[in-house]
């Protein structure tokens, strides 16, 4: 039995909970009530699909080359006492380029010129004596053994003077050797030794870039390689001036890869045009024939889950989203190429498909914003 005073209590205590019972039931109605009635509508950026391409670009960068340069060096060894050449310099057959010490090749030259002066004086001994030998044979008063040794000795003699004068037009070469010199008009490009620098025999000294054809060379990977033929058409650009694009021709195609980079160098021969000048940059285009048509989505219109390339495509009737498998092509410099899982018309997502999911509405852009899709692959702005 409770007293009245703590059946009062007891009571009052059990209002209260009621009353906090019915409250909480009274918000949590309203806050389900808000929740179903709120449908989440999601603003995309889409590309349309447009009919698939049976070509595609390969573009690659390469700097502007003479087609012949010279590593001119000198064809004896010494050390350097004077450069008369700059990067930059143009030069015509005959300039003197560079020079290197000749103390010891005039040396040589003196040298040569003695012992020539001394092998002509043994062929004039070795000549009196064959005279006397013949004569003293004619008259029978030496042997024919004599005259044969005395003939020999002169032969001898001979040799020897031609083999020294040999040795002093090689000395004297030498002396001229010394003075490195230009075999053709062009401009120096690079200096690969100075003053007081010792260098041996052939070590390149100046580059020169001969007048004439110019061509580009770019670097290939092998993936792409085949579609390089020598003869074929290609556009070259330069990114010193967009209204300069000429005609060349793929001219040399490298047999190998390098073996760093494992890609292939290719020279484009480019048509005479004072315009061009070595060492600009240049870009390289031409077109690939494909094995399979391919259509060209932004990269961040694809997506993967549990392994699988896919994309978000647009129901337009329905303004929701569904996910379908794609089959990769090859990846580009702005984008990715679909061989498989696309059809022209087709609206894909292009930003935000971490946010997306099976059959979510979505709000498409403005149908001027629409209407300036004129390409594949370009994403609203």
């Amino acid at each position: 039995m409770f007293s009245p005073k703590a059946l009062e209590m007891r009571t009052a205590l059990v209002a209260r909970l009621a009353a906090v019972l019915a409250i909480a039931v009274a918000l949590s109605a309203c806050s389900e009530e808000k929740v179903e009635t709120k449908e989440i509508i999601r603003p995309v950026k889409v590309v349309e699909i447009a009919a698939a391409g049976n070509q595609r670009e390969l573009d690659y960068s390469g700097s502007v080359k003479a087609r012949t340069e010279m590593n001119l060096g000198f064809r004896v060894g010494g050390k350097i006492t004077e450069r008369l050449a700059n990067i930059g310099d143009r030069v015509k057959p005959g300039d003197l380029l560079a020079r290197i010490d000749p103390t010891d090749y005039e040396l040589a030259v003196k040298s040569a010129v003695a012992n020539l002066a001394a092998a002509e004086k043994q062929v004039e001994t070795t000549a009196l004596t064959k005279m006397r030998a013949e004569q003293l044979f004619t008259r029978e008063f030496s042997s024919k053994a004599q005259l044969d040794q005395a003939t020999l000795l002169y032969d001898q003699a001979a040799s020897t003077r031609d083999a020294a004068a040999s040795s002093l037009d090689q000395a004297r070469n030498q002396v001229a050797y010394t003075d490195l010199k230009s075999d053709q008009n062009g401009i120096v490009t690079a200096i690969n030794a100075d003053i007081g620098q010792v260098v041996g025999t052939g070590t390149p000294v100046v580059t020169v870039a001969v007048d004439g054809e110019k061509e580009v060379q770019i670097a290939v990977p092998e993936m792409d390689i085949s579609e390089f033929k020598p003869g074929k058409t290609v556009k070259a650009r330069f990114w010193s001036d967009d209204a300069l694009v000429l005609d060349g021709n793929v001219r040399e195609v490298s047999g190998s890869a390098d073996q760093q980079s494992r890609t292939f160098s290719v020279r484009i021969s480019l048509p005479t045009d004072p315009r061009v000048l070595l060492g600009m940059t240049a870009t390289i285009e031409a077109v690939a024939a494909n094995s399979q048509p391919s259509v060209s989505i932004p990269l961040s219109a694809l997506a993967e889950r549990d392994g699988r390339k896919l994309v978000w495509v647009v129901d337009r009737e329905r303004s929701t989203v569904h996910a379908r498998d794609v089959k990769l092509a090859e990846f580009t410099g702005d984008g990715v190429r679909i061989a498989e899982g696309l059809e022209q018309g087709d609206l894909v997502v292009a930003a935000g498909t971490q946010f997306m999911t099976e059959d979510l509405k979505v709000k498409l852009p403005a149908a001027e914003q629409q209407a300036a899709l004129t390409e594949t692959g370009e994403v609203l702005r």
